[in-house]
């Protein structure tokens, strides 16, 4: 900021020295030689000013940086159930949790949102309905939902 108001001031400075230089002997020129001059003087602080922005309107360059990236983070691991459980509209995932809330495993909100709350009391429904393998795989999950559904 400070080297930007040195520069200002700088350039105004050399403007009103010029100005006061030309106005001394233009008391003795007639009115339009002493226009000239006024004309003159403006066209160098107009100059000045010019100059200045365009040198500051340039952006800093980024510096370049040799280390290499972080390593990407892997991608998320999706389980069946999961998967199973989005596969089914939002009433259909609603009706699942009202299902397995009914039966005592799910006490959450019936919000159709797969989260820790549903994923338990689908872990915990389905070795007591006796399909404890139907977890490994997308469609096993979804005859899982599917027979408690109906």
């Amino acid at each position: 900021m400070l080297p930007a108001v040195t520069r200002t001031a700088t350039a105004a400075l050399t403007a009103m020295a010029l100005t006061f230089a030309s106005i001394a002997p233009a008391q003795a020129l007639g009115r339009n030689e002493r226009n000239v001059l006024k004309g003159i003087a403006a066209a160098v602080i107009l100059h000045e000013i010019v100059k200045q922005s365009r040198s500051e309107a340039r952006p800093t360059p980024i510096p370049y940086d040799p280390r290499p990236l972080p390593p990407s983070r892997p991608a998320p691991v999706v389980n069946a159930p999961a998967a199973a459980f989005h596969e089914f509209s939002p009433h259909g995932r609603r009706l699942i949790q009202q299902r397995l809330a009914a039966y005592g495993y799910y006490r959450g909100a019936i919000d159709g949102v797969w989260g820790r709350g549903t994923a338990n009391a689908v872990a915990a429904f389905a070795p007591d309905a006796g399909s404890v393998t139907s977890l490994s795989s997308r469609d096993a999950s979804i005859q899982l939902f599917n027979e408690l559904i109906s």
